[in-house]
């Protein structure tokens, strides 16, 4: 798990392909790798890779066809900024919200405007996921943590203070820029719990969470 907090950029040096899929070498940059072992998991814009090998600059990491397939990682050229998050620990802050390093598709940037010192990003989300991003939800953009200020149907945008656009690879942003998207996986859950075909003919509820309950207590609009 990851809380959508980078803690450092880095950049994509190689890009070798393996019988369908591909290995990455990344240079981590100013991300303190001392306490890393092969094993560990770190989030590379946004999707759990598992470090397969420690180089003196950085780490290897093997990626399946499953995760190429619902992220940007394949389409990334050499040289390529990386946002970058060890996996928390106990002790960690949260300073963002529980991320899984498991994206769930990829989204495009519309626009870009400034605003004051601060910058709005409007993205698109593909249609299957529009559903669980909510006005001031959270969602995580390349791993990184945000929070929703404006939904329009599939499109919603999000405000970037100068620290956010400084130290992440969404200053490189640009209209039409490709991005890997997590929506909340408390909303993932939610949606799980209230799928009617999962439930018992007859059963008792085993509890009182209902959408009635929910829409009530202004979890539901």
């Amino acid at each position: 798990m990851f809380t959508g907090i980078i803690e450092a950029v880095g950049r994509l040096q190689s890009v070798e392909k393996r019988q369908g899929d591909l290995r990455l070498t990344i240079d981590s940059g100013k991300l303190d790798l001392s306490d890393v072992q092969l094993g560990d998991s770190i989030a590379t814009n946004g999707v759990c890779l598992t470090v397969v090998e420690l180089t003196g600059s950085g780490y290897v990491a093997d990626v399946s066809l499953e995760t190429l397939e619902y992220t940007t990682l394949d389409e990334l050229p050499v040289g390529s900024p990386l946002n970058l998050e060890k996996a928390l620990t106990p002790t960690t802050r949260l300073g963002g919200h529980l991320v899984s390093g498991h994206v769930d598709g990829v989204g495009r940037v519309v626009s870009v405007e400034s605003a004051a010192r601060s910058w709005v990003y409007w993205l698109e989300a593909p249609k299957a996921l529009a559903r669980y991003i909510a006005h001031k939800g959270s969602i995580t953009v390349d791993g990184v943590s945000l929070t929703v200020n404006r939904v329009d149907g599939c499109r919603f945008s999000l405000n970037i203070v100068p620290h956010t656009q400084q130290e992440t690879v969404i200053t490189h942003y640009r209209p039409g820029s490709r991005i890997n998207l997590e929506v909340d996986v408390l909303a993932r859950y939610l949606e799980r719990l209230l799928d009617p075909s999962l439930k018992e003919e007859n059963a008792e509820p085993a509890s009182n969470l209902t959408e009635g309950f929910l829409a009530q207590h202004g979890f539901m609009r």
